[in-house]
């Protein structure tokens, strides 16, 4: 469903409708849980709010124009979005293939709930498309990727998954949080389904929890309005209220946390106690070339290791002053976060270090604050924490201090 326009009007635009009543340049807030009927059996197309409500179709209808869908489907959160597609398209004795880098609460719904009804998944490096390929069994339903994935930004080729998903008539979702249609189009890239976490990026203030599933195909998505009618897991009317106001912004406020993430990602890699950072702007990034060709921007996510120990990394979270220690992302405010002891801390320290999660790795989320404030307050917490040398540098210091 192409759009003549561009993504920033599509933004402001998309999707959207004055209401009936006062033609009010904002939709209004259906804060309700019922509707009247004017007769046994007649509507205005509305019944219950569990089912559907005038404020979360006119989100729906948003995220739809901005996705190139009909309207997507919205949920209370973005676990619940994922739930619903996971509780739509599987059933006891299924089989699923999911990035092996993944958000640690798609991990959890699958060992947790999936898994004890009989419905079996692989966790493959979907970064190499023969794994995935390899991975396909005859039990084989649906493949879930996130690219860039949460939170050592590793990237799948869409593409590539894409067209083995196709050769074996397999369903595709990616999660697309990180960067949102505004700056990655997993469907134009051979995706079925585009997963959103709305409490980031598509928000961006931080005021709400949300999620959504865009997808082409009619039949998913009533299939995805069932199972959320029965679940009871629709978006509320106020969180998509205030989502439909934060979208308006969404491509500026893509452009800044991009600019902002790439300077400060590159004051990182010219760090001593910085051994390591993960962001798809960099030359260095393994997957750099790949971010090119299927991303308009590399995004305002980055993580970095560092060449100190545990307590060191968490001594530099303790010692920041502008950024905030917080798990969410995609804000105006800058949010800094240790994924071994939370995001991921559930996964245990063997499977984190099997996904590259080490206990000096860090996660940032940029912010719209200054960059050269950010970068001046990561300088001073790694003064306070003691990491300003490397530990080659210090272990020559030491040695010297010995002789």
């Amino acid at each position: 469903m192409a759009s003549p326009h561009d993504i920033a009007t599509l933004a402001i635009h998309g999707g959207r409708s004055l209401d009936s009543h006062a033609s009010s340049l904002l939709f209004p807030l259906y804060q309700t849980g019922t509707f009247v009927h004017d007769a046994v059996g007649v509507d205005k197309g509305f019944s219950y709010s569990r089912v559907s409500n005038p404020t979360v179709d006119a989100l729906e209808r948003a995220i739809g124009a901005l996705e190139g869908t009909p309207p997507a489907v919205c949920f209370r959160t973005g676990l619940a979005a994922e739930s619903t597609l996971f509780f739509s398209l599987l059933k006891a004795g299924d089989h699923a293939i999911l990035s092996k880098v993944l958000y640690g609460g798609t991990i959890r719904l699958f060992r947790e709930i999936l898994e004890p009804f009989g419905v079996t998944a692989s966790f493959v490096d979907t970064s190499e498309a023969a794994n995935v390929q390899a991975a396909i069994t005859p039990q084989t339903r649906i493949v879930f990727i996130e690219s860039p994935a949460n939170p050592i930004l590793t990237l799948t080729d869409i593409a590539a998954v894409a067209e083995i998903t196709r050769r074996h008539g397999l369903l595709l979702a990616v999660d697309n949080t990180f960067l949102t249609p505004a700056l990655q189009r997993p469907l134009e890239l051979g995706a079925d389904i585009s997963v959103l976490s709305t409490t980031k990026y598509m928000d961006g203030h931080n005021a709400t929890v949300g999620g959504s599933l865009a997808t082409q195909n009619p039949e998913l998505a009533e299939r995805f309005r069932l199972i959320r009618k029965t679940l009871g897991s629709i978006q509320a009317p106020f969180e998509a209220w205030l989502t439909l106001q934060g979208i308006k912004t969404l491509p500026a406020r893509l452009r800044l946390h991009c600019e902002n993430a790439q300077q400060i990602a590159e004051w990182l890699e010219s760090q001593p106690s910085v051994a390591r950072v993960y962001y798809p702007g960099l030359r260095s990034f393994p997957q750099h070339e790949l971010a090119l060709r299927q991303q308009r921007a590399a995004g305002g996510m980055l993580s970095f290791e560092l060449d100190a120990p545990f307590e060191t990394a968490i001594a530099v979270l303790n010692s920041v002053q502008l950024c905030s220690r917080a798990e969410s992302l995609g804000g105006l405010e800058t949010l800094i976060t240790h994924p071994a002891s939370t995001t991921h801390a559930d996964l245990g320290a063997e499977t984190r270090a099997a996904l590259g999660i080490s206990e000096g790795l860090i996660r940032i989320s940029v912010g719209l604050e200054s960059p050269a404030d950010i970068i001046a307050d990561l300088a001073q917490a790694f003064a306070a924490a003691g990491c300003a040398l490397s530990c080659a540098q210090r272990a020559q210091e030491a040695a010297s201090e010995v002789r």
